[in-house]
Protein backbone atom coordinates (compact mmCIF):
# COMPACT_ATOMS: atom_id res chain seq x y z
CA UNK A 1 0.00 0.00 0.00
CA UNK A 2 1.24 3.52 -0.93
CA UNK A 3 2.08 6.21 1.66
CA UNK A 4 -0.81 8.24 0.32
CA UNK A 5 -3.07 5.25 0.25
CA UNK A 6 -2.22 4.73 3.88
CA UNK A 7 -2.33 7.99 4.91
CA UNK A 8 -6.02 8.40 4.04
CA UNK A 9 -7.01 5.28 5.43
CA UNK A 10 -5.36 6.59 8.74
CA UNK A 11 -7.25 10.29 8.47
CA UNK A 12 -10.47 8.22 7.89
CA UNK A 13 -10.18 6.42 11.10
CA UNK A 14 -9.50 9.54 13.27
CA UNK A 15 -13.00 10.78 12.01
CA UNK A 16 -14.68 7.38 12.53
CA UNK A 17 -12.63 7.47 16.40
CA UNK A 18 -14.30 10.82 16.78
CA UNK A 19 -17.66 9.57 16.24
CA UNK A 20 -17.56 6.47 17.76
CA UNK A 21 -15.40 8.59 20.79
CA UNK A 22 -18.57 11.02 21.51
CA UNK A 23 -21.15 7.99 20.93
CA UNK A 24 -19.03 5.94 23.71
CA UNK A 25 -19.77 8.76 26.84
CA UNK A 26 -22.29 6.93 29.14
CA UNK A 27 -23.58 9.51 31.19
CA UNK A 28 -25.28 7.44 32.95
CA UNK A 29 -22.08 5.77 34.68
CA UNK A 30 -20.51 9.44 35.18
CA UNK A 31 -23.77 10.94 37.35
CA UNK A 32 -23.33 11.22 40.74
CA UNK A 33 -26.35 9.12 41.15
CA UNK A 34 -25.51 6.30 39.22
CA UNK A 35 -26.73 3.52 41.34
CA UNK A 36 -29.90 5.06 40.38
CA UNK A 37 -30.17 5.16 37.32
CA UNK A 38 -27.56 3.14 35.17
CA UNK A 39 -30.25 -0.11 35.47
CA UNK A 40 -32.74 2.21 33.84
CA UNK A 41 -30.73 3.29 31.31
CA UNK A 42 -28.99 0.13 30.83
CA UNK A 43 -29.60 -0.09 26.62
CA UNK A 44 -27.96 2.83 26.26
CA UNK A 45 -24.83 2.06 28.65
CA UNK A 46 -24.20 -1.21 26.34
CA UNK A 47 -24.97 0.95 23.15
CA UNK A 48 -22.17 2.79 24.79
CA UNK A 49 -19.87 -0.03 25.81
CA UNK A 50 -19.94 -0.85 22.18
CA UNK A 51 -18.97 2.44 20.83
CA UNK A 52 -16.12 1.65 23.48
CA UNK A 53 -14.83 -1.55 22.36
CA UNK A 54 -14.74 -0.13 18.43
CA UNK A 55 -12.05 2.79 19.67
CA UNK A 56 -9.83 -0.44 20.72
CA UNK A 57 -9.31 -1.51 16.69
CA UNK A 58 -9.28 2.23 15.97
CA UNK A 59 -6.56 3.12 18.87
CA UNK A 60 -4.65 0.50 17.50
CA UNK A 61 -5.19 0.78 13.83
CA UNK A 62 -4.40 4.27 13.58
CA UNK A 63 -0.70 3.68 14.75
CA UNK A 64 -0.07 0.36 12.77
CA UNK A 65 -0.82 2.42 9.86
CA UNK A 66 1.59 5.30 10.82
CA UNK A 67 4.02 3.17 11.73
CA UNK A 68 5.81 2.31 8.76
CA UNK A 69 5.85 6.19 7.42
CA UNK A 70 7.29 7.29 11.17
CA UNK A 71 9.55 4.56 11.48
CA UNK A 72 11.47 5.95 8.76
CA UNK A 73 12.41 9.04 10.90
CA UNK A 74 12.72 7.52 14.27
CA UNK A 75 12.21 3.77 15.15
CA UNK A 76 12.60 4.52 19.28
CA UNK A 77 9.67 7.01 19.20
CA UNK A 78 7.54 5.58 17.00
CA UNK A 79 8.08 1.77 18.75
CA UNK A 80 6.71 3.69 21.48
CA UNK A 81 3.59 5.46 20.18
CA UNK A 82 2.34 1.85 19.11
CA UNK A 83 3.16 0.67 22.73
CA UNK A 84 1.39 3.23 24.32
CA UNK A 85 -1.55 2.58 21.45
CA UNK A 86 -1.80 -1.05 22.75
CA UNK A 87 -1.33 -0.42 26.16
CA UNK A 88 -4.40 2.26 25.79
CA UNK A 89 -6.50 -0.50 24.34
CA UNK A 90 -6.03 -2.84 26.62
CA UNK A 91 -6.97 -0.08 29.60
CA UNK A 92 -10.16 0.53 27.47
CA UNK A 93 -10.78 -3.18 27.15
CA UNK A 94 -10.81 -3.32 31.13
CA UNK A 95 -12.90 -0.10 31.27
CA UNK A 96 -15.67 -1.88 29.19
CA UNK A 97 -15.47 -5.08 31.09
CA UNK A 98 -16.56 -2.76 34.33
CA UNK A 99 -19.77 -1.55 33.02
CA UNK A 100 -21.84 -4.84 32.98
CA UNK A 101 -20.79 -4.64 37.25
CA UNK A 102 -22.41 -1.24 37.01
CA UNK A 103 -25.99 -2.43 35.53
CA UNK A 104 -26.01 -5.35 37.99
CA UNK A 105 -24.97 -3.18 40.77
CA UNK A 106 -27.64 -0.69 39.88
CA UNK A 107 -30.84 -3.57 39.63
CA UNK A 108 -29.31 -4.66 43.01
CA UNK A 109 -29.76 -1.07 44.46
CA UNK A 110 -33.12 0.09 42.95
CA UNK A 111 -34.37 -3.79 44.57
CA UNK A 112 -32.78 -3.21 48.01
CA UNK A 113 -33.72 -2.96 51.33
CA UNK A 114 -32.10 0.48 53.45
CA UNK A 115 -29.80 -2.21 55.33
CA UNK A 116 -28.23 -2.69 52.13
CA UNK A 117 -28.28 0.65 50.20
CA UNK A 118 -25.16 1.21 52.16
CA UNK A 119 -22.87 -2.16 50.64
CA UNK A 120 -24.12 -1.23 47.61
CA UNK A 121 -23.01 2.49 47.66
CA UNK A 122 -19.42 1.77 49.06
CA UNK A 123 -18.89 -1.04 46.35
CA UNK A 124 -19.96 1.14 44.07
CA UNK A 125 -17.75 3.88 44.71
CA UNK A 126 -14.88 1.64 44.80
CA UNK A 127 -16.01 0.19 41.44
CA UNK A 128 -16.40 4.04 39.89
CA UNK A 129 -12.46 5.38 41.94
CA UNK A 130 -11.40 2.07 39.81
CA UNK A 131 -13.09 2.73 36.34
CA UNK A 132 -11.79 6.26 36.57
CA UNK A 133 -8.15 4.89 37.17
CA UNK A 134 -8.60 2.78 33.93
CA UNK A 135 -10.44 5.71 31.65
CA UNK A 136 -8.92 9.17 32.65
CA UNK A 137 -5.19 7.69 34.69
CA UNK A 138 -5.13 4.85 31.51
CA UNK A 139 -6.82 5.21 28.79
CA UNK A 140 -6.43 9.35 28.34
CA UNK A 141 -2.52 9.09 29.41
CA UNK A 142 -1.59 6.16 27.43
CA UNK A 143 -3.19 7.61 24.33
CA UNK A 144 -1.49 11.50 24.99
CA UNK A 145 1.53 10.13 25.96
CA UNK A 146 1.77 7.94 22.79
CA UNK A 147 0.40 11.08 20.90
CA UNK A 148 3.48 13.62 22.27
CA UNK A 149 5.64 11.05 20.84
CA UNK A 150 4.03 10.90 17.03
CA UNK A 151 3.52 14.78 17.30
CA UNK A 152 7.35 15.04 18.24
CA UNK A 153 8.58 12.82 15.13
CA UNK A 154 6.20 15.23 12.69
CA UNK A 155 7.54 18.52 14.32
CA UNK A 156 11.34 17.13 13.55
CA UNK A 157 10.71 15.59 10.52
CA UNK A 158 8.47 18.27 8.99
CA UNK A 159 5.62 15.88 7.98
CA UNK A 160 3.18 17.98 8.53
CA UNK A 161 3.25 21.71 8.92
CA UNK A 162 4.64 22.64 12.38
CA UNK A 163 1.66 24.60 13.79
CA UNK A 164 -0.21 21.42 12.89
CA UNK A 165 2.60 19.47 15.12
CA UNK A 166 2.98 21.98 17.63
CA UNK A 167 -0.77 22.15 17.94
CA UNK A 168 -1.14 18.40 18.32
CA UNK A 169 1.73 18.64 21.17
CA UNK A 170 0.07 21.09 23.58
CA UNK A 171 -3.88 19.94 23.17
CA UNK A 172 -2.39 16.49 24.27
CA UNK A 173 -0.79 18.29 27.23
CA UNK A 174 -3.79 19.98 27.89
CA UNK A 175 -5.89 16.48 28.00
CA UNK A 176 -3.47 14.85 29.93
CA UNK A 177 -4.06 17.57 32.79
CA UNK A 178 -7.93 17.22 32.45
CA UNK A 179 -7.51 13.24 33.54
CA UNK A 180 -5.68 14.02 36.50
CA UNK A 181 -8.29 17.26 37.04
CA UNK A 182 -10.93 14.44 36.47
CA UNK A 183 -8.82 11.93 39.11
CA UNK A 184 -8.92 14.09 41.71
CA UNK A 185 -12.42 15.58 41.38
CA UNK A 186 -11.48 18.88 40.37
CA UNK A 187 -13.65 18.70 37.82
CA UNK A 188 -16.32 16.40 36.13
CA UNK A 189 -16.30 14.37 32.57
CA UNK A 190 -19.51 15.72 31.85
CA UNK A 191 -19.37 19.60 32.06
CA UNK A 192 -18.14 22.49 30.59
CA UNK A 193 -14.74 23.29 31.90
CA UNK A 194 -13.94 19.58 30.20
CA UNK A 195 -15.06 20.14 27.44
CA UNK A 196 -13.69 23.28 26.68
CA UNK A 197 -10.06 21.59 27.54
CA UNK A 198 -11.14 18.84 24.78
CA UNK A 199 -12.31 21.10 22.23
CA UNK A 200 -8.79 21.88 21.07
CA UNK A 201 -7.40 18.50 20.65
CA UNK A 202 -10.52 17.56 18.62
CA UNK A 203 -9.99 20.39 16.16
CA UNK A 204 -6.64 19.30 16.00
CA UNK A 205 -7.70 16.00 15.38
CA UNK A 206 -9.92 16.87 12.70
CA UNK A 207 -7.68 19.05 10.87
CA UNK A 208 -5.03 16.24 10.84
CA UNK A 209 -7.38 13.92 9.50
CA UNK A 210 -8.22 16.14 6.62
CA UNK A 211 -4.58 16.71 6.07
CA UNK A 212 -3.63 12.96 6.03
CA UNK A 213 -6.72 12.33 3.64
CA UNK A 214 -6.33 15.42 1.28
CA UNK A 215 -1.82 15.39 1.37
CA UNK A 216 -0.63 12.66 3.22
CA UNK A 217 2.62 12.69 5.00
CA UNK A 218 5.23 11.74 2.57
CA UNK A 219 4.14 15.26 0.58
CA UNK A 220 3.87 17.43 3.18
CA UNK A 221 7.32 18.73 3.14
CA UNK A 222 6.93 20.25 -0.32
CA UNK A 223 3.93 22.21 0.97
CA UNK A 224 5.08 23.93 4.21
Amino acid sequence: MESKQISKLAGTLIFIGIIAGILSVTPAVESENYLEIVYINKTKVLIAAFFQFLLIPIYIGFSLLMYPLINQSNRVLSIGFVGFRFMAGAFQLLGIILLPAFIFLSEKYSLGINSNLIFFETVGEILKVFRDLINHLGVIVATGLGNLLFYSILYKEKNTPIWLSIWGLAGNVVIIVASFLILFQLIDVISIEYIVMTIPLLLQEIVLAIWLIKYGLRYTKLLI
